[in-house]
């Protein structure tokens, strides 16, 4: 089963505040099943259930709708927003790639020196990694698709 994009945000903004299943559910006003129900995608929280997390720091906006409320943000997270805003489209493209070469490669991934760079920026990027200690990371199979 696939969970939801609500559940994975609520599960995300449950994480990233430091709550464990129980504590957060508590926090809601419900049990920690209706917790793993809401994660999962099985059910909906109420509006009370929302408002309640929100005073503990959910941002309300991002679980519901994905988008995130820049009052949400921490300064190192604004101050890269704005910076990723003022480049150009290659810029963006570099960013992009940099985050994604950074992450912790995921479980099972069989070249984990492949990555896609996608996004809402008017292109989307896929190669291999290549690059030396003399300059930037740069694909050596990059192309527009």
């Amino acid at each position: 089963m696939e969970i939801s994009p609500f559940g994975e945000r609520l599960k995300s903004e449950r994480l990233r505040l430091g709550f464990s299943q129980e504590a957060f559910a508590a926090v809601g006003g419900v049990r920690k099943q209706a917790q793993i129900s809401y994660e999962q995608g099985k059910t909906l929280p109420d509006i009370g259930f929302m408002a309640a997390v929100s005073k503990i720091g959910v941002d309300v906006s991002y679980v519901i709708f994905g988008i995130p409320t820049a009052d949400a943000l921490t300064s190192d997270e604004q101050q890269v927003l704005q910076g990723f805003r003022r480049l150009d489209i290659i810029g963006k493209a570099r960013v992009l790639g940099v985050i994604e070469g950074a992450a912790p490669a995921e479980a099972g991934r069989k070249n984990a020196a492949h990555i896609t760079v996608g996004g809402s920026i008017g292109q989307h990027i896929t190669g291999d990694i290549h690059g030396t200690l003399q300059g930037p990371v740069m694909g050596n199979k990059i192309k527009k698709k």
